[in-house]
């Protein structure tokens, strides 16, 4: 797996590089052919925090992980750990999607609180992938979001899926 390692407005210094390596190295052994994949980790401060954002963009899937430390290493190692949960936690789905659809496989497996002033903070855009609702639960749940949005493949309409209060899951439909 190819590690792209950045800092936002900060230098990453070789140990860094060399512990992050490291620790990544933890998740590799999940994904079969990992040589395929190319893991994105971006280092930030915000305020005495050390923030690590790991993306790994699979064929179908990605699996994402974000946590902010006072310590680096600390922040380093509960975003693998929370992918490395991510994984267990979906093997059986995906494993189930997986034998349908996927071109990819697993190897073997042992908020942000709103300011008072409502104003757009940050824009982003997405693709939009047709697939069903199941797999759009499990692509939310990799990502850790409250909500997905997808491209319904039985009815070719753009649709939402989203956590509800009491723990089941919801979906929008456009017309």
């Amino acid at each position: 797996m190819e590690i792209i390692i950045r800092g936002d407005k900060m230098k990453i210094t070789d140990s860094m590089k060399e512990y992050i390596e490291e620790k990544i190295g933890k998740v590799k052994k999940y994904i079969e052919n990992s040589d395929n994949y190319r893991a994105t980790v971006v280092v930030r401060e915000k305020g005495h925090k050390q923030i690590v954002e790991v993306t790994i963009p699979l064929k179908s899937f990605i699996l994402r992980s974000e946590e902010a430390q006072d310590d680096f290493h600390a922040a380093v190692d509960i975003t693998v750990d929370k992918l490395e949960r991510q994984i267990r936690k979906n093997k059986t789905k995906i494993m189930a999607k997986q034998a349908k659809t996927y071109d990819f496989s697993f190897a073997e497996i042992p908020e942000y609180e709103e300011e008072e002033e409502e104003k757009v903070i940050k824009h982003k855009k997405v693709e939009v992938k047709p697939m069903d609702e199941e797999e759009a639960i499990i692509q939310m749940e990799l990502l850790n979001h409250q909500f997905y949005m997808y491209k319904d493949s039985d009815t070719n309409k753009y649709a939402v899926v989203y956590k509800r209060k009491d723990g089941g899951y919801g979906v929008i439909e456009s017309e």
